[in-house]
């Protein structure tokens, strides 16, 4: 039953988020939604005993757009986009109590019932990121080395590529010998 409920409720809150994902005009609220629609992808991760696909879910997907928050408030001026004024402030305590207690009972319902069994066998004493610790490490020991290898190539790549000199600062140059570099550049460009 629990899980039903949980399953509901986060399938709810998932489409939701990326409702106001799709549909509104504010960036920040835009990539806020999309951060939280992420976490609650991972919840049925978590509802499914793969923690490390949750785990996994939450690092990559959800830190990602919080990459993408970053640069929506380097871009956009935040400060004045988000001006905002709270109409009714009990409406706001009132939801937010709803929420931590929905999540709560979200945690509570699993330890009080004490009858959720999982639908697959499991190994208990592992754990789910042990079995996929000792699938990568077996099965598919040669993919995953060659995965590591290109990171690797593709890290020190990037290094090269953004540590490599530039002949001139423009910081250096006068607003002249910039518009000159710029023509010789065009004139080399249109031979």
């Amino acid at each position: 039953m629990f899980e039903i409920i949980a399953f509901y409720l986060f399938s709810i809150l998932t489409i939701v988020m990326f409702c106001i994902t799709v549909f509104t005009n504010n960036p920040l609220y835009a990539l806020s939604s999309l951060a939280a629609g992420m976490i609650f992808i991972s919840a049925f991760f978590f509802l499914l005993d793969a923690e490390f696909l949750g785990a996994v879910q939450i690092v990559v997907y959800t830190g990602a757009v919080m990459a993408l928050y970053a640069f929506g408030m380097m871009f956009f001026d935040a400060l004045s986009i988000v001006k905002e004024k709270i109409n009714n402030p009990r409406l706001v305590f009132l939801l937010s109590g709803i929420s931590a207690l929905i999540i709560v009972l979200i945690f509570v319902a699993p330890i009080a019932s004490g009858n959720i069994e999982a639908q697959y066998p499991v190994h208990p004493q592992w754990g789910n990121s042990q079995d996929v610790g000792v699938v990568l490490f077996t099965k598919y020991l040669i993919p995953f080395e060659v995965a590591a290898v290109m990171l690797l190539v593709a890290m020190i790549g990037g290094i090269i590529l953004a540590g490599k000199k530039m002949d001139i600062s423009y910081s250096e140059l006068s607003e002249e010998e910039i518009d000159a570099l710029e023509a010789q550049t065009v004139a080399k460009d249109e031979k």
